[in-house]
């Protein structure tokens, strides 16, 4: 049996094993068989995390912090979990090789995936004039016409920060109106930047190897229109990825999984959570970061709390997983 298992390999996984590692709790972290170091493995040129002046590629930063969480003795496993079964003292991890891991602790740290448009060229060109962040990729299109797809809060505040770069800011909006807040609207609408089209989608998505424009379709009359672009931010919400831990954590009204105020602390004991799953705002691998620490932090203490006859129950030297029962 393990101290702690960590779920996730984005900028909160991998900090919170850093930390539990440095604190001698060589902690097994399960990393995603796909889709592991999170979204920043889809990213170019990362310009805002701090002690990289010349900026860092995304891939780049999250092999740094595997390694240097694997420095400190974390085991990483590349594989999925396909169920958990957290609400004992024993906590169990159920993965879809058919290993099965428990530990005293789990810290909760997917992450969240940013909904797509569905389209052929979205992943192509991903990082290469499409982007799911302003705050991560606005600096790069200065002095350059770009549009933000969505009509919520979120688009509202995407296109209003991308006007700081870019000379003309398009929101497309396949309706008629808007979702977002009054008070984001009045924001868009009264900056000399940003023009609305309304009742329209992207259909098309063109460029070789960056962006140069849009295909649309009108949501009303059916015709279709193109737009030259050099950029193309999809601003149409983001999912945590929580489906495991459905019907045993409690959830805030954002569906994110609800923790004890700045705290990781869910509402069961020995369960942590941090990074995006917890987090419906800010969404930056900084603030993940941080999150990470926080629970690999108050997953120590707990573990500091237990008896001495449930702590001895986890053993120093990593067990091997047990094969599933049939």
């Amino acid at each position: 049996m393990r101290q702690v298992i960590i779920i996730g390999s984005g900028p909160a996984g991998y900090t919170a094993a850093i930390y539990a590692a440095r604190a001698n709790l060589q902690p097994l972290l399960i990393a995603s068989s796909v889709e592991f170091g999170g979204e920043l493995m889809k990213t170019t040129e990362v310009e805002n995390y701090p002690g990289f002046p010349e900026g860092v590629m995304g891939p780049d930063l999250m092999l740094a912090m595997q390694k240097q969480a694997e420095r400190f003795g974390t085991e990483i496993v590349y594989d999925d979990v396909v169920s958990l079964d957290l609400a004992g003292e024993t906590k169990t991890v159920r993965l879809g090789n058919g290993d099965v891991h428990e530990a005293l602790t789990v810290i909760y740290a997917t992450g969240s995936a940013y909904r797509k448009l569905g389209l052929d060229d979205e992943e192509r060109l991903s990082g290469y004039g499409i982007s799911w962040c302003a705050t991560c990729d606005g600096a790069f299109f200065r002095q350059k016409t770009i549009a933000v797809v969505g009509g919520g809060d979120s688009a509202m505040e995407e296109a209003t920060f991308l006007t700081r770069f870019a000379d003309k800011v398009y929101v497309i909006h396949r309706k008629d109106s808007l979702r977002a807040s009054a008070a984001m609207q009045d924001r868009a609408f009264t900056d000399p930047k940003i023009e609305f089209l309304w009742n329209k989608e992207v259909a098309h998505i063109y460029g070789d190897n960056l962006v140069t424009g849009v295909g649309l379709l009108d949501t009303v009359d059916g015709t279709e229109s193109t737009l030259d672009l050099s950029g193309l931010f999809i601003a149409i919400g983001a999912d945590p990825r929580t489906h495991l831990v459905h019907g045993q954590l409690d959830f805030t009204e954002h569906g994110t999984i609800a923790v004890d105020g700045r705290s990781s602390r869910t509402n069961l004991a020995g369960v942590f959570a941090a990074g995006d799953v917890i987090d419906p705002t800010y969404r930056q691998a900084v603030t993940a970061a941080g999150s990470g620490t926080v629970a690999a932090l108050d997953a120590e203490h707990y573990l500091a709390g237990l008896p001495k006859h449930v702590l001895s129950k986890a053993l120093t030297v990593p067990a091997e997983p047990v094969a599933a029962s049939v």
